[in-house]
């Protein structure tokens, strides 16, 4: 007698639903478990960048000091770092290789001097871009 259904070889048979459906439950649960924590890093990330933007323009102020015998005026702002203000006879920069970096959140740096905190202030208002804040809202200061 004729065979009508043909036994496949088993290299070459598919997976079931149920096998897909297990895989897929797995997958959500991995998702679920390691994307919060995943994304909690990515906040901390953006303020330690700009901890480190605020140290770096920090030195470059300082080293603008050292040059002119001052900090630039508030009016002056970050952009002093990179081009001469009403062409400075002791400026000896460009103390930045390219124009001063927005915060990670796309906003300037606040820059202040004379500062209320320190010799000048230099903060980034945080996620919220809002004086004050907690958590990733709060602000990111050189003091």
């Amino acid at each position: 007698m004729m065979q009508l259904f043909k036994q496949q070889p088993k290299s070459t048979r598919g997976f079931t639903l149920l096998e897909l459906l297990v895989v897929m439950v797995i997958i959500g649960l991995l998702a679920a478990y390691v994307g919060p924590k995943y994304f909690s890093q990515v906040g901390k990330s953006e303020i330690r960048m700009a901890q480190a933007q605020i140290d770096a323009l920090e030195k470059a102020l300082h080293q603008y000091r050292l040059d002119v015998g001052s900090y630039p005026t508030t009016e002056q702002g970050l952009a002093a770092l990179v081009t001469s203000p009403n062409n400075e006879p002791r400026w000896y920069g460009p103390y930045l290789s390219k124009k001063p970096p927005a915060d990670p959140w796309g906003r300037p740096y606040v820059y202040k001097y004379p500062g209320d905190q320190q010799e000048f202030d230099l903060l980034s208002l945080g996620k919220d871009g809002q004086p004050g804040g907690e958590g990733e809202a709060a602000d990111i200061t050189n003091w």
